[in-house]
């Protein structure tokens, strides 16, 4: 199967680049699923030196028209089918779901405030701040909507008393196993640096609790209800961030403190430093979780026709 079908071999293909606390990705706007993206195209559009470069890739299309989506499509008009780096797909991506919204939002195909969006994780709620919440708010450089802060209705985490373990090297550790939509391990560490380069996944033991793989968080204290961590996503390897990360290590840490918000009535938010930048977690009452953080849209652009052909030939 050929990757793409443009229809006219000489007609480019429009692509976009963007990221959420640089966690960045390839946006590929197809609303009606005309393009076959292979896992093998993917990982080469991801390719930091022979493609476009990105920890993953954004398809966007309409969740009527695709078949993973179409059940959702009363709820959610727009499906982010979400690629890792690698090609795979993944149920969801945190800082991907943001950065989807903002384009929807630049491309005019949705206005600023609330929206649905479908993912393999569920129909996920999204808010873009408007010009008037982004000025109350302080947004990001003062112009507005376009470069204030998105916050994502992320659902509840799932926790299970699994014993796991995260081995690097010599080291091991205890973690907690919190699912987001995608598996998640979150070890405690004394040092960031203990985590090693994070090219190859971390040992995670027993490899039954985590069939399809998981993402690896290293976590320490930075402050009160502040913490910092680097992650191993599956599919990807060391990326600047990971949203559902961040979420499942508020929840690990809010639980290793005592906090749990079902139970108290009272809401828990933890700063979470990544990398590349800043998220704000808040497990509500009811276990929804919500985070904020930038999206932002660095670039667009067209790919060559012939090369995206060669991309995944007969």
């Amino acid at each position: 199967m050929s990757t793409y079908r443009p229809a006219a071999q000489s007609s480019p293909i429009p692509f976009l680049k963007g990221h959420g606390t640089e966690n960045d990705f390839v946006i590929i706007p197809d609303p009606d699923n005309a393009l076959a993206l292979s896992a093998s195209a993917v990982a080469k559009l991801c390719d930091r030196r022979a493609g476009i470069g990105g920890d993953g890739l954004l398809h966007v299309v309409r969740s009527a028209a695709h078949p993973e989506a179409r059940s959702m499509a009363d709820r959610a008009e727009w499906f982010m089918d979400y690629r890792n780096g690698d090609g795979s797909t993944a149920e969801m991506c945190g800082n991907g779901v943001r950065v989807f919204a903002r384009y929807l939002r630049r491309a005019g195909l949705v206005e600023a405030g609330d929206l649905a969006v479908a993912t393999r994780g569920g129909v996920k709620r999204v808010h873009i701040a408007k010009d008037s919440e982004t000025e109350a708010k302080g947004g990001a450089d003062g112009r507005g909507a376009d470069s204030g802060p998105v916050t994502t209705h992320m659902g509840r985490a799932v926790l299970t008393e699994d014993d796991v373990t995260v081995v690097v090297g010599d080291r091991g550790w205890p973690a907690r196993n919190v699912n987001m939509g995608n598996p998640h391990a979150v070890a405690f560490v004394e040092d960031l640096d203990h985590a090693g380069n994070l090219f190859t996944a971390p040992s995670v033991s027993p490899a039954s609790v985590y069939p399809d793989g998981v993402n690896v968080e290293f976590v320490v204290d930075r402050g009160p209800r502040h913490v910092a961590m680097r992650v191993h996503e599956r599919g990807s390897g060391e990326t600047r961030s990971c949203g559902t990360g961040a979420c499942a290590v508020a929840v690990a840490a809010a639980r290793r403190d005592g906090a749990d918000p079902t139970v108290t009535g009272e809401s828990a938010t933890y700063t979470v430093d990544v990398p590349g930048g800043r998220l704000v977690i808040t497990e509500r009452p009811d276990g929804e979780i919500e985070m904020t953080g930038p999206a932002v849209i660095v670039a667009e652009g067209l790919l060559d026709a012939e090369w995206a052909e060669r991309l995944d030939p007969r």
